[in-house]
């Protein structure tokens, strides 16, 4: 599979963006001056060891947090002085998010968990399109606690597409679970990004799965120390860690 070609229109951009927090007396930098293009279509992997300010930038992007300084565009819209209002708009109507905990609720079903995301979308596929897209249709009516872990973080992943996002933003997808299961996770992440065009950003500090990706993004100490891209992507079942 061939990488994205950078002149595709820029989905997100940002500006000397700076994130700071204040811990007593001391004040700590979790972004420091980031400058970043995220382009429409492609998925990108944030490499970056624990404090890196990976996170901090995904909440950003994603309308969860706000920078201290600096700017963030999604498209035209200027999210950086946006009020609380537009910004829930936009997560609602443009952004899926996957965690590394799935969130779901215990008492509802995997076909009832997706159903609550489609209830406040404009557009939303049904729980069952999303759910086949992550090859979960014969699960559907099971509860969290009769599905594995892997299975429920495809229940989530089903949640967060089911409004049909331009977006789709992934912290440590497969954090808590074991390499085979995670691989049949980023699995259903890449065949959302391939099937439905969704701009996608997986977080990790695992560099293998750098290798899935179009472009790789290391963060260290709050700033992008490199970027690189794969003129070939691997398919997430040659990953081995």
């Amino acid at each position: 599979m061939q990488a994205v070609s950078n002149d595709k229109s820029a989905i997100f951009e940002t500006r000397n963006l700076v994130k700071t927090y204040p811990m007593g007396e001391v004040t700590i930098h979790a972004l420091r001056g980031v400058d970043l293009q995220l382009y429409a279509g492609e998925l990108v992997v944030l490499l970056g060891a624990s404090g890196s300010g990976k996170s901090t930038l995904l909440n950003i992007l994603g309308g969860l947090d706000s920078a201290s300084d600096g700017e963030v565009r999604y498209r035209d819209q200027l999210l950086s002085s946006a009020s609380d209002q537009v910004l829930t708009r936009f997560r609602r109507e443009h952004v899926g998010f996957v965690f590394q905990f799935y969130n779901l609720i215990p008492s509802l079903t995997a076909r009832e968990n997706v159903a609550i995301a489609t209830e406040i979308s404009p557009s939303p596929m049904t729980p069952e399109e999303a759910l086949q897209l992550v090859e979960l249709g014969d699960r559907m009516d099971h509860f969290p606690a009769q599905l594995s872990g892997g299975e429920q973080q495809r229940v989530a992943i089903a949640r967060a597409i089911a409004k049909r996002p331009a977006v789709l933003l992934c912290d440590e997808p497969t954090g808590a679970l074991d390499s085979r299961t995670g691989v049949l996770v980023l699995e259903a992440i890449e065949h959302i990004n391939r099937e439905l065009g969704t701009t996608t950003v997986i977080i990790t500090h695992n560099e293998v799965i750098g290798h899935m990706a179009d472009r790789v993004i290391r963060l260290s100490d709050g700033q992008i120390a490199d970027t690189q891209e794969n003129t070939h992507r691997l398919p997430p079942r040659e990953l081995h860690w």
